[in-house]
């Protein structure tokens, strides 16, 4: 690499950031890994409030080399993104909103693990600041973590440094079509195609912040783009991890964080139309990668919510989610050597939902007799979504 190339490249997608890109700026001015080792790719997005006035006010007096990027709203934080990753020179790039801020030896300690442990994306410790932020992960400094069974697939922000030379070599980018999971779906495919990742939890290398006024860039309104990009994360993991228990543990990750929480205390205040459509669109996502190596590893209560929705069965699931939201404990039932928590709709011939749903320590065989049940059921179920006889009962939203 030329002398002059930069050890990181910080890129910055910004939209009406202001006030909160000032602190952001100063953080990456303030880097312990020197001015001279890193340089700054801004990107306006199409800012209104200043913003793209105070990031050139920035370039013309910092020691950072700072470029800076005018461009039409694109309408998501990819679009900026992919602009900075264009113009990036340095052998990392680091994706900083511009919201937030980073500790002073951020950069430092990221670049150090990356360069130690050879590995090619390295997740810094994540704080929240007036917002909640993912704390599974950062129990202990890692140098290679394992994806598939390590809590690392719980934090898909695209706040992480990434070895430039991956993200060349297989024209990676932000997918600008997905209006929401754009960042989880690149930083998946540069773990599942990168030569490791690192974790430093021994330092605060990222703040994340709430903004007052609600704005963040990555807000989105409606349901249908979680679906989008479920989806999109579940034909990533098929495409690069064969069926088997690698998969299966990756693929907690789009049913846990993205399908379950359409299908919890929500739906109780939504329309049987909007129920019916969720059922709809989650159809052959369940018909496909549902299986009992998923199922085993959930909670016996999210379990039985995603049977349900497998099963095309919206009273039932109703019914399910109601009793979660009162908080009355099931009644623990024993069988031949298990127990069972019997939630609403336990051993109902009405319902047909098989024993293991509501299993507390299912065994991979039963599990494996269940799905193959609620696989047949739910091909059933999807074909008579698309043939349009399938239709939600109805069921009162309480």
């Amino acid at each position: 690499m030329p002398e002059n190339t930069p050890d990181v490249s910080v890129i910055i997608g910004a939209y009406d950031a202001m006030p909160y890109l000032v602190k952001c700026l100063d953080s990456v001015e303030a880097q312990t890994l020197g001015p001279d080792r890193v340089e700054i790719v801004a990107v306006d997005d199409g800012s209104t409030d200043g913003t793209g006035d105070y990031l050139e006010e920035f370039a013309a007096r910092s020691k950072v080399s700072t470029r800076v990027v005018r461009q039409a709203n694109s309408g998501g934080p990819g679009g900026p993104r992919n602009t900075g990753l264009r113009l990036a020179r340095g052998r990392y790039v680091f994706f900083l909103d511009a919201d937030d801020y980073l500790g002073e030896e951020a950069l430092a300690r990221l670049v150090a693990m990356a360069d130690r442990a050879g590995t090619d994306v390295v997740l810094g410790k994540t704080v929240g600041v007036n917002r909640n932020a993912a704390k599974s992960m950062w129990h202990r400094t890692v140098e290679r973590a394992d994806i598939y069974a390590s809590n690392v697939k719980y934090t898909l922000s695209a706040q992480k440094l990434f070895r430039r030379e991956l993200l060349v070599r297989h024209g990676m980018r932000f997918d600008e079509s997905l209006r929401t999971g754009e960042d989880a779906l690149f930083t998946l495919e540069a773990y599942l195609r990168g030569d490791g990742v690192s974790v430093v939890a021994d330092y605060v290398c990222y703040y994340l912040v709430g903004r007052d006024d609600g704005k963040q860039l990555t807000k989105t309104g409606g349901y249908v783009p979680r679906f989008d990009s479920a989806k999109a994360l579940m034909e990533l993991i098929a495409a690069h991890v064969p069926p088997g228990e690698r998969r299966d543990q990756l693929m907690l990750r789009p049913f846990i964080v993205t399908l379950l929480p359409q299908f919890g205390p929500v739906v109780l205040k939504q329309s049987q139309e909007v129920l019916r459509h969720k059922l709809e669109l989650a159809a052959p996502l369940m018909a496909r990668y549902w299986t009992p190596g998923v199922a085993r590893r959930l909670k016996t209560e999210d379990r039985l919510r995603l049977t349900c929705v497998a099963l095309n069965k919206p009273t039932e699931l109703l019914d399910v989610v109601a009793y979660l939201k009162e908080g009355t404990p099931p009644e623990r039932v024993s069988g031949r050597r298990r127990e069972y928590l019997a939630y609403p709709h336990f051993r109902d011939p009405a319902a047909g939902i098989p024993d293991t749903a509501y299993e507390i320590c299912g065994t991979p065989a039963a599990l494996t007799r269940a799905w193959l049940r609620a696989r047949r059921l739910a091909g059933r179920a999807l074909r008579g979504l698309r043939a349009g006889r399938v239709a939600p009962r109805a069921r009162r939203a309480a």
